[in-house]
């Protein structure tokens, strides 16, 4: 029994990784057809140095991703604050009305959106992006931020108010190095959600501009190219050593 949950689960790492692995691989292949044997080249790395175009959506994306990961992780730690530490009016309500955001289709959203900032004048470009990108993973970075509460009782806080800490005194030295480890993980939740957003990107992308998913769409359209496997082997790796990193030193879930 134990050897098939092995080789079942083994089964289901390389399903999830060979086509990763195979994408990589091709990046460092000379030839642009994918053609065997195999020979090592950095062609398509330098190729990727000059297209401007995908290094300013690439860019687009990174900004967009970091300020929104910034900004949502704020504005929900400060939220899942508010739910677990206080009772007010409409406060199932509110948290209720959270998950609809992450269940609705993203096609549905991001055509919402598009109709209501034309309609307040907001427009297209990459501040409406960026509010979407926001609005989008807020849920995300509350009910993550949240589960970390659920195992946070108010003794902590209460014995630092007993000693005299004022009450940012608290949430800086006692709430915020407790909840460290969520707010770590809601963050890089909140980028990855930006960073891999493409329907909202599409629909309030003004001409002229993109971020890197609606970029790789518009290429492929036109003809596939391994300067997108050059950089979307570039972000995988940086994200994976970015996972490694943050792993290493928080225990999501556990004791530190």
């Amino acid at each position: 029994m134990e050897r098939a949950a092995k080789t079942y689960l083994g089964l289901v790492l390389v399903f999830l990784y060979l086509p990763i692995a195979v994408m990589i691989v091709m990046a460092f292949n000379r030839s642009a057809l994918y053609e065997l044997p195999f020979t090592f080249d950095l062609v398509w790395f330098k190729a990727l140095a000059q297209n401007e175009r995908l290094l300013q959506a690439s860019w687009n994306s990174v900004w967009i991703a970091t300020v929104n990961a910034v900004i949502a992780t704020t504005l929900g730690t400060l939220a899942a604050y508010a739910f677990a530490r206080y009772d007010f009016r409409a406060k199932r309500l509110l948290q209720v009305l959270l998950f609809p955001p992450i269940t609705i289709p993203w096609l549905i959203i991001g055509t919402s959106m598009l109709i209501f900032f034309f309609w307040t004048g907001i427009g297209r470009g990459l501040h409406a992006i960026l509010l979407g990108h926001v609005a989008l993973s807020l849920p995300y970075v509350i009910v993550v931020v949240g589960a970390r509460f659920a195992n946070f009782g108010p003794e902590l806080e209460e014995a630092a108010a007993s000693l005299g800490a004022a009450p940012w005194q608290t949430f800086w030295r006692v709430t915020i190095p407790v909840l460290l480890p969520g707010i770590t993980a809601a963050a890089l939740f909140a980028f990855a959600v930006s960073f891999d957003q493409f329907v909202i990107s599409y629909f309030l992308a003004p001409p002229g501009t993109s971020t890197l998913p609606v970029e790789i769409y518009t290429s492929i359209r036109k003809g596939f190219t391994p300067e997108i496997n050059a950089i979307s082997s570039i972000i995988i790796l940086f994200s994976m050593g970015l996972m490694l990193i943050v792993a290493r030193n928080y225990k999501f879930g556990g004791d530190n």
